[in-house]
């Protein structure tokens, strides 16, 4: 099913969420308020159902409304980069690459990509969302960002899943931990020690925990968190020891913490990109993936 609207349609129904008024948001795109309203209703007729609440006073998205405003947000962005983007060539086109990303990616593996990039593209801007898996994927689905960067695990059928890399769950201690010494441990091994892990809640969890009871392992854990990050600040305050993604643990020599790898049975998550079935993506994300692929894919 195609829907018929303007550019001009979805400008008038972000200005009247965004300045919470007909009149004020017909004064800042210099139309009749009449002509606003037809703006709205043909959005609505397209839609095929309302968008706004009006009162005397006041003026609000309707549920469905809200839920549309990144998505017409998003598509306003890139409509009005490419615009300009026209006027330039070559590594002087601009443009606009939104992601969903897991923070441990963010954080570690993406600014070098990012870099690499904008060598070659120096004027295309990125937003990164640097949000949980199932955030990162809810925010692929509602259209609030291109593609997004996540742990496979998703059964949504409009989602599709390209494999980056696999993260291996290891140990982070204390260079002065026992387990430091050994050059790899076995999941039996943590048994005597303070575990930290995250709460049931984070991906990561879910996915270890559901690995290791299939080897019937149960993890006793002493502190349970939120965040990755704090965990390792747990760890290197000597409070105990923790498993954690490769990608989650500082990747240079660290001044009190080491990694090791875990066995019996190794243990990892899939890392890869997620995009909309039958989605399209900007010329700028395009060529920003192409690059992702060629660097994280040959991990």
């Amino acid at each position: 099913m195609s829907i018929n609207c303007e550019i001009l349609d979805l400008r008038a129904f972000l200005s009247v969420v965004e300045l919470e008024s007909f009149h004020r948001a017909a004064d800042a795109l210099h139309l009749s308020q009449p002509a606003l309203s037809r703006r709205i209703q043909k959005l609505e007729q397209a839609i095929g159902a309302p968008l706004l609440e009006r009162t005397t006073r006041h003026v609000s998205a309707t549920a469905l409304g809200t839920e549309l405003i990144p998505l017409v947000r998003r598509m306003l962005e890139e409509f009005d980069g490419s615009l300009f983007a026209v006027r330039d060539i070559g590594t002087n086109r601009g443009g606009l690459v939104t992601i969903a990303c897991l923070p441990t990616a963010a954080f570690y593996f993406l600014p070098t990509v990012i870099r690499q990039f904008n060598e070659e593209y120096p004027n295309i801007r990125f937003r990164i969302l640097d949000l949980p898996a199932t955030d990162g994927l809810q925010a692929v689905a509602r259209g609030e960002v291109e593609f997004g960067i996540n742990i496979m695990g998703t059964s949504d059928p409009d989602l599709i899943f390209d494999r980056l890399v696999e993260d291996p769950f290891v140990l982070a201690a204390r260079r002065d931990h026992p387990l430091a010494a050994k050059p790899a441990v076995g999941w039996a091994e943590l048994e005597p020690y303070h575990l930290i892990t995250v709460h049931r809640s984070s991906g990561n969890r879910t996915l270890l925990d559901a690995a290791l009871a299939k080897s019937n392992i149960k993890l006793r854990w002493f502190y349970e968190v939120t965040h990755l990050s704090t965990s390792l600040g747990l760890v290197e305050a000597g409070l105990g020891i923790s498993v954690l993604p490769r990608m989650a643990t500082p990747q240079d020599d660290h001044p009190f913490l080491i990694t090791r790898p875990i066995g019996d049975p190794e243990i990892s998550r899939t890392i890869g990109v997620v995009r909309r079935r039958g989605g399209t993506l900007s010329p700028a994300a395009e060529r920003f993936l192409e690059m992702l692929m060629g660097a994280w894919g040959s991990d």
